[in-house]
């Protein structure tokens, strides 16, 4: 049974976070959410207004993390998951968690991105060269990065599964789960 990491907190989106835990649940595996601290906090729901130049930002849902990023051991986990939101903004500050995913892109766990989660990736250093999405405003992190941006509705590069948002939740858990399925069986 696979043990997967959803590594989130405050403003993360709703979408993208409980998409990924109920999808990943329903295949039998462990799913835990970790944040800054092992507390309830609020998700938002991200949607694109008429009439507004970007997204807007609403409250979304409670969400309870499982476990602090401080305890969080990332060799007992066979992959990760990174919702986006505005949560991958404040974490890439954050030692620890940058830690937990430089672990993953070192190991070549699985991994799936969506939306903002790709900020945590690149300060990882481990992700030049290879090919992602993102939310589209982000490509010239990316590339700055050394990331060939593709702006379509899933991209995957070996163990990486990256999308442009929530709107592409699909293709986003429909590939990743087949890598899973893939490194359960090994």
């Amino acid at each position: 049974m696979l043990n997967i990491l959803i590594l989130t907190g405050d403003a993360g989106e709703a979408q993208e976070i409980y998409y990924a835990k109920y999808r990943l649940e329903e295949e039998g595996w462990n799913v835990a959410i970790a944040a800054l601290e092992k507390r309830t906090f609020l998700s938002v729901v991200h949607d694109f207004d008429p009439g507004c130049d970007t997204y807007v930002e609403r409250p979304g849902y409670l969400v309870k993390a499982d476990v602090g990023i401080d305890d969080v051991r990332p060799e007992d986990y066979h992959a990760l998951v990174l919702p986006g939101g505005r949560a991958p903004e404040y974490l890439r500050n954050r030692p620890k968690a940058v830690a937990i995913v430089r672990h993953f892109v070192e190991a070549g766990k699985p991994i799936a991105a969506n939306c903002h989660g790709p900020l945590l990736l690149l300060v990882t250093g481990g992700v030049a060269g290879r090919k992602m999405a993102s939310y589209p405003e982000l490509e010239p992190d990316l590339r700055a990065a050394g990331v060939e941006f593709v702006n379509k509705d899933v991209v995957v590069d070996g163990p990486l599964v990256t999308v442009r948002g929530w709107p592409d939740n699909g293709p986003w858990m429909r590939e990743f789960v087949k890598i899973l399925r893939k490194t359960e069986q090994r």
